[in-house]
């Protein structure tokens, strides 16, 4: 006889909505940031009692045309879809920049570019305390790796 193969249980159901206006960008460009690999992020908590998570992406033209641009911003989509219901917080804002490489990156190293800049960033929310802001980070050793 063969057994069902057991399905690991969904992570808890995560609001998550987009940012889409100028204002939201630029608040969360004055937040702290961390860089890893072949993603920048910046992290805004808002302090406010809704649990909503915000996100946002964004390329520059130092990334390439058009179609580099928008093929990075797809894959940051993707992992954050993936990845922002596990590691995400509640009541932030997360902007994610895509830097050169972003659109090359190998599928698996980006995922972990992604989780690890969400893990640190939550842990100097932490260290931080309530209601305070963590200070930026310093760019890694390891983004020299990734021209941009």
């Amino acid at each position: 006889m063969t057994e069902a193969p057991v399905i690991p249980p969904a992570p808890p159901a995560v609001k998550i909505e987009r940012l889409k206006k100028r204002p939201d960008f630029l608040k969360a460009a004055k937040a702290p940031n961390l860089a890893r690999g072949a993603v920048f992020m910046q992290m805004r908590p808002r302090h406010d009692d809704d649990p909503l998570i915000r996100v946002g992406f964004t390329a520059t033209k130092k990334i390439g045309g058009s179609v580099e641009r928008n093929r990075a911003k797809r894959r940051l989509r993707e992992a954050a879809r993936l990845l922002l219901p596990l590691h995400g917080r509640p009541s932030c804002d997360y902007v994610f920049i895509a830097r050169g490489g972003t659109g090359q990156r190998p599928w698996g190293r980006l995922l972990d570019d992604v989780k690890t800049a969400l893990i640190s960033l939550a842990a100097d929310l932490d260290r931080a305390g309530p209601g305070a802001t963590p200070a930026p980070h310093a760019p890694a050793a390891s983004d020299s790796s990734v021209s941009g």
